[in-house]
């Protein structure tokens, strides 16, 4: 199986709006791998690994978030995927 990897950085209104619960359960059920964390400047950075229509789903969901959130601007890199990546983890 072919996977893919996306490294993202969402900004806007990501943080105290229950962003990275929601992005784990999403990841999750899309069988996506990788993590998702607050950021000191108030981004959400994550990576998801997977099949490509699922991480491409994931990175149109992080455009809209949760309720609550008001996400201004998605940043999306493309990277080998990380053979060490086994699950999808919220990071603290």
């Amino acid at each position: 199986m072919d996977e893919v990897q996306a490294h993202v950085w969402v900004s806007g209104r990501v943080q105290g709006v229950f962003f990275r619960h929601n992005t784990q359960r999403e990841a999750t059920r899309r069988k996506l791998k990788g993590w998702v964390r607050n950021l000191y400047d108030g981004r959400v950075e994550a990576i998801f690994k997977g099949k490509r229509e699922s991480v491409e789903e994931m990175i149109r969901w992080c455009h809209q978030g949760p309720p609550g959130a008001w996400v201004r601007e998605v940043e999306v890199v493309w990277e080998d995927p990380d053979p060490n990546l086994v699950d999808f983890r919220i990071l603290y």
